[in-house]
């Protein structure tokens, strides 16, 4: 089934130097751009992530220093990538927990001011979790009905993921053909930052969603607690969060 679009949306996957979102880089991104129209672009990039890539990192996507030593960084491409992704609708495997929190930190280090507030984000493995509980290898084999080459391959497990999402579709007649709807099921909660760390409630307040505040309106905390905003601004949290909580602070003035 192919998708019904009023957008295009992005399909992207990111090779990176580890998997957390505040400290570690880019070493590989790519995406498939889906107009409504049908018309697909896709890109492959390596990115220089200017720190030593761990073993343990490498021996999952097979990625070197000396393969990226002579490629651009992040912020050379910055550009590009925002253009890219502007009014696009966004899907990937784990992505919403992952990818784009990480990719929203390297824009924000790149000084690249990208709006993706009023994007619909499609995380494909929650759809697959939700509805057989597996991974995207699996996923692959059990929509597609074939083994997934090259996995861990940014432009493999990109293109695995468009199709598994279009085979999806075809498999569940409860699943309608529509990037808003698949959003709003893909997601767990409705998040204020991208990395989740600030979700809001049925008030539409934000509040904390980890935790001694948990479930507890970040004004609140901020009027009971006022070190609470400075403790987390020294923290190790992702310059996105820390952007929300600003703005927080900032209103309450």
């Amino acid at each position: 089934m192919e998708l019904e679009l009023k957008n295009p949306i992005i399909f992207f996957d990111l090779e990176t130097t580890g998997v957390n979102v505040s400290h570690d880089r880019i070493v590989e991104i790519s995406y498939i751009k889906v107009y409504p129209n049908g018309k697909e672009e896709e890109k492959t990039m390596r990115i220089n992530p200017e720190m030593p890539i761990p073993a343990e990192s490498t021996a999952v996507h097979h990625i070197t220093d000396d393969d990226v030593k002579d490629k651009p960084t992040f912020k050379c491409v910055a550009k590009e990538l925002s253009r890219v992704f502007e009014g696009s609708d966004i899907a990937g495997f784990n992505s919403n927990r992952f990818d784009v929190p990480l990719l929203m930190e390297e824009f924000i280090r790149a000084d690249i001011d990208i709006d993706f507030s009023n994007r619909r984000f499609i995380d494909i493995q929650t759809i697959f979790h939700k509805m057989e509980q597996r991974t995207l290898s699996a996923a692959y084999k059990f929509y597609c009905n074939g083994n997934l080459e090259d996995a861990h391959t940014a432009s493999a497990d990109t293109r695995a993921t468009y199709e598994v999402l279009k085979a999806q579709l075809d498999r569940y007649s409860n699943l309608k053909n529509n990037v808003e709807f698949l959003s709003d099921f893909s997601c767990h909660n409705k998040n204020a930052d991208l990395a989740g760390r600030i979700i809001f409630n049925d008030k539409k307040q934000e509040v904390f969603n980890f935790g001694k505040y948990k479930g507890v309106p970040v004004e609140e905390v901020f009027h009971k607690e006022p070190g609470y905003y400075a403790w987390m601004m020294q923290g190790d949290f992702p310059l996105n969060t820390k952007r929300v909580i600003t703005n927080i602070k900032l209103r309450m003035k």
